[in-house]
């Protein structure tokens, strides 16, 4: 079977370092070739809780998007997503891009509205993918996020999966916290 390339979107607001990294293992169980944006903080946005932790992964997969969207609610589900008595988000994954699909899929819709409105998933994107172009607009992800007017403050913060640093020191220097 033929590899489809995807875009998905984690982010957590909740033990997030220990909820990101049980995805990020989830994930590397049944993608190939799994590469990760560095990790960014920012407020939560659209919804009243704590800052949140943000990433975008690129990979291939062999299953059909519906089942890619099933498993990663089950994903989600396995981190607490779904229980009653969650305060926040455990664990949120996205898919944002499906190959180069565009359109309404059994109630996903790609490419991801969130991608050109939210800073947090288009800056990663940008540094991941920066010359994918969004299927849906014709321009780059690098070229998005030059010209993004999105008002969300985010910074890039230490993060670390097997062994290794996901966000590079040079760049949480040069965008340091607002809260250091």
């Amino acid at each position: 079977m033929s590899l489809t390339p995807i875009l998905l979107g984690l982010g957590s607001n909740i033990e997030r370092e220990a909820h990101l990294t049980a995805g990020l293992e989830a994930l590397s169980g049944f993608l190939q070739e799994l590469h990760c944006s560095p990790v960014f903080e920012s407020q939560a946005v659209g919804i009243k809780s704590g800052p949140f932790f943000n990433l975008v992964v690129a990979a291939q997969t062999d299953l059909p998007l519906i089942e890619l969207d099933r498993r990663l609610k089950f994903i989600e589900a396995d981190n607490g997503r779904y229980a009653p008595e969650r305060k926040g988000l455990p664990l949120d994954i996205d898919v944002l891009l499906y190959g180069e699909q565009v359109g309404n899929f059994d109630g996903l819709v790609l490419p991801r509205a969130e991608i050109l409105k939210n800073a947090f998933v288009l800056w990663p994107l940008a540094l991941l993918a920066p010359q994918r172009l969004h299927p849906g607009v014709g321009q780059t992800f690098a070229e998005l996020w030059q010209g993004a007017r999105i008002d969300q403050a985010l910074w890039p913060v230490a993060f670390c999966w097997r062994g290794a640093d996901l966000t590079p020191e040079a760049l949480r220097s040069a965008f340091p916290s607002p809260v250091s």
